[in-house]
């Protein structure tokens, strides 16, 4: 099922959004990989379109705004924002803020099995990109780039978006906008908790309507893993992989296989512990009402007066 993920960057360097989208970068140090001639090294494939940006490029055409209406002129000000959209196995929204600091990134994904089952190709998903930041970021130059895989390697085809923060023209009052500064020319785009609300929603719709697979954005899908701890799981992962390589090397067999951080240790524990209380209350409730309970595997129960 797709996700939709939001990252604001500060980083006044509006080219380098483009080129972390056409040039292929180290996932774990975000630095860009090159070729034996020092050069950086191209992605082997992309689709990449620009919006509201006339016949400037897409960093020309947030600085001529800039300079118009007089603003992101500090370290502070978000400058850009990037959505990006890929196929994992359910959908989630959720908002973080960038390391570099100049452009905010939405980040909607699909099902893997979508590419089988409902024909998602990277044209079909260039399309669909580009259509949901017409509809939902109208009046932000704005890049939609799609690429075919994820680093996670799971065949997630997934589209970048990625909108300047100023709107450059007014645009049409839409349902989701509720104040003048969310469709008036030389505003800021907001990104609040009602806007990723909306874009749950229009996510789900997009998905329905093109027969893809989806599930509820609004319900609680599982534990909330944030960016940080998701790639600390990696790295260790990475780091756990090698020790293991050269156990295997020696003959020797590896005693761990799936790496924890210690914050996943810690909610493992604290979700044992509430099970066992919950059991526990539930148990001498019932000898008060002078009920036996007979458990079977631990899954099935017989309950009797």
């Amino acid at each position: 099922m797709a996700t939709i993920k939001h990252l604001s960057s500060k980083n006044s360097n509006y080219a380098a959004a483009e080129s972390y989208l056409t040039f292929q970068h180290n996932e774990y140090t975000g630095l860009p990989i090159l070729d034996e001639k020092g050069r950086p090294k191209l992605r082997d494939s992309y689709l990449l379109d620009t919006l509201e940006c006339g016949e400037s490029s897409f960093a020309m055409a947030c600085l001529i705004a800039n300079r118009k209406y007089g603003k992101n002129g500090g370290r502070e000000d978000v400058k850009t924002h990037h959505i990006w959209r890929h196929p994992p196995k359910r959908m989630l929204i959720y908002s973080c803020i960038a390391r570099t600091a100049g452009h905010t990134k939405y980040i909607i994904s699909f099902d893997p099995k979508d590419a089988v089952e409902n024909g998602l190709t990277m044209e079909r998903a260039q399309a669909l990109g580009l259509q949901f930041c017409k509809d939902n970021f109208p009046g932000h130059p704005a890049i939609v780039c799609t690429h075919p895989d994820g680093h996670n390697s799971a065949g997630n085809i997934h589209v970048h978006i990625v909108i300047g923060s100023l709107r450059v023209r007014t645009v049409e009052r839409q349902p989701f906008m509720d104040k003048p500064c969310d469709w008036e020319a030389g505003k800021k785009h907001r990104c609040t908790s009602a806007m990723l609300r909306h874009l749950r929603v229009a996510v789900m719709e997009m998905c329905e309507q093109a027969d893809l697979n989806q599930i509820n954005l609004l319900e609680a899908q599982g534990d909330h893993v944030s960016e940080r701890e998701y790639w600390a799981q990696r790295r260790g992962q990475r780091r756990l992989d090698h020790a293991n390589a050269k156990l295997a090397a020696e003959g020797q067999q590896p005693t761990q296989t799936v790496y924890q951080t210690e914050l996943d240790k810690l909610r493992k524990q604290i979700y044992a512990c509430i099970k066992n209380e919950l059991r526990d209350n539930f148990l001498r409730k019932l000898r008060l009402l002078s009920i036996a309970f007979h458990s079977i595997h631990d899954k099935n129960c017989s309950i009797a007066a």
